[in-house]
C-alpha cells in the first residue's frame, strides 16, 4: 500500500534522563508500528533538548549525557532511520526564528490558560519564577510540528491541550498571512492502559524524577527487583482476601503488555486476563503469583529491546553519525517551511524581485 501524500509524523521525547515503559506503551511502541506501516510519507522523530533546558539550564550536562540514552532507547525499540528521520531538536536553527514569529499570534493569558502547562508549573515548583522558555514552550511546539507539516502527532491525552494550542497558532496564521501552514491531528494509543501508566509505587504517573520507573535500559534482574517491590492493594494482606485490581499497577500493566498467548506460555492455569482479575477480586489469589506472571511478560517484551540497544551501543560513533544525518535531513525540511513562512509574512526582502523591482521604478521616478 503506497503512502498518502501527505500524511507525515511528528513526535519526540526530552532526553532528561533514559526512556522507561511509560515512553513505550504510550509512544514509542505506537511509533515503530507506524513506521513500519508503511502509510505515512515521512516520520520525524526528535530529541528535544532545547525544551529540556527550559528547565534544566543549569545543569547541561544532565541534557547532553541523555540525548545518546534516548538515541539508543530508539533504536532498541525497533526504530529505524533508513524509515524515520531521527535528529536533535537545538541543531535545527530554523526552529527558533518560526517560533520567534509565533510568539505574536500567542497572549499570555491563553498561554496561562494552558492545562498543561499549568500542571507541569506546579510539578516544577515555577509558580513564582517561571523561566520564559518554559512558559513558552506550547509556542516551541507548535514550530517543531508546522516545521515538518506533520499531519499527524502520536502523543498522549496529556499533551491535547499543547496539540489544540498549536492549531490554533496554525488557524491565526494562515488567516492572517494566507494558506500557509498544515493544522495537525493527534494520535492517541488505541489500549487505554497505555494512556497513563502509572509508576511503580501507584503514583498517577511513572517519573525519572520520582524513582519509580522501570527503564527500557534496565536489566533483567532490575526489571525483576522493580516488580517484586511493586505497589499492590494495601488491603489485600493474606491470599484469601479479596482483592482490587482498580488502581493496581500490577493489573494495569498487565492491561498494557500482556497478550492472550502469555497465559500458554506462563500461566496456562487462566485462560485469560479477566479470569486472572476474577479471581484476584474474589480471594485467593496471592500477589506473588501475580508479579511473578508479570515478570515473565515483561522480560519477554523487553529482552528483544535490551539485546538491540547492547548491539548499538558498540558504536557509539556511529550513533552521532546517524543523528547528524539525520539534523542535516530535517534542517533541510524545517529551512523549506520557514522560507515559506518568511513569504508569507512579506519579509523575505532579497527574494523578492518584483518589491526590488517595485521600489526601483518608485524612486527612479522621483
Amino acid at each position: 500500500m503506497k503512502p498518502e501524500k501527505e500524511k507525515i509524523i511528528l513526535t519526540g521525547d526530552r532526553p532528561t534522563g533514559p526512556l522507561h515503559i511509560g515512553h513505550y506503551v504510550g509512544s514509542l511502541r505506537n511509533r515503530v508500528a507506524l513506521q513500519n506501516s508503511g502509510l505515512y510519507r515521512k516520520i520525524f522523530i526528535f530529541i528535544a533538548d532545547a525544551q529540556a533546558l527550559t528547565d534544566n539550564m543549569d545543569n547541561p550536562e544532565k541534557v547532553r549525557q541523555n540525548v545518546i540514552e534516548v538515541a539508543l532507547d530508539y533504536l532498541g525499540c525497533g526504530l529505524d532511520p533508513a524509515q524515520s528521520t531521527i535528529f536533535i531538536q537545538s541543531q535545527i536553527t530554523e526552529l527558533c526564528e518560526l517560533s520567534f514569529y509565533y510568539m505574536d499570534l500567542v497572549t499570555v493569558s491563553r498561554l496561562q490558560r494552558n492545562p498543561t502547562v499549568k500542571t507541569e508549573i506546579q510539578m516544577r515548583n515555577f509558580e513564582t519564577s517561571i523561566p520564559v522558555g518554559f512558559f513558552t514552550y506550547p509556542i516551541s511546539q507548535a514550530a517543531d510540528i508546522t516545521a515538518f507539516k506533520a499531519t499527524q502527532v502520536p502523543v498522549g491525552e496529556d499533551q491535547e491541550p499543547m496539540l489544540e494550542q498549536a492549531r490554533e497558532i496554525v488557524r491565526r496564521f494562515n488567516y492572517i498571512y494566507g494558506e500557509t501552514l498544515v493544522e495537525p491531528e493527534i494520535l492517541l494509543p488505541d489500549n487505554a492502559a497505555c494512556l497513563r501508566l502509572p509508576g511503580t509505587d501507584g503514583k498517577a504517573k511513572m517519573s525519572k524524577s520520582l524513582g519509580n520507573c522501570i527503564y527500557l535500559s534496565d536489566s533483567a534482574d532490575e526489571v525483576q527487583q522493580k516488580i517484586r517491590g511493586m505497589y499492590t492493594d494495601p488491603d489485600h494482606l493474606r491470599v484469601q482476601d479479596p482483592g482490587k485490581v482498580e488502581g493496581n499497577p500490577v493489573f494495569t500493566y498487565l492491561d498494557a503488555f500482556c497478550q492472550p498467548e502469555h497465559f500458554d506460555r506462563y500461566l496456562p492455569d487462566y485462560p485469560n486476563l479477566d479470569e486472572l482479575k476474577a479471581h484476584y477480586q474474589r480471594g485467593g489469589l496471592g500477589d506473588v503469583k501475580v508479579k511473578k506472571f508479570l515478570n515473565a511478560v515483561m522480560q519477554e517484551v523487553l529482552e528483544p529491546i535490551r539485546n538491540r540497544r547492547k548491539e548499538y551501543e558498540r558504536d557509539i560513533p556511529a550513533i552521532y553519525d546517524m543523528l547528524k544525518a539525520g539534523c542535516d535531513t530535517a534542517r533541510e525540511a524545517a529551512a523549506a517551511t520557514l522560507d515559506e513562512v518568511r513569504r508569507a509574512m512579506k519579509i523575505n526582502y532579497f527574494d523578492d524581485t518584483e518589491l526590488i523591482a517595485e521600489q526601483a521604478r518608485k524612486y527612479s521616478t522621483k
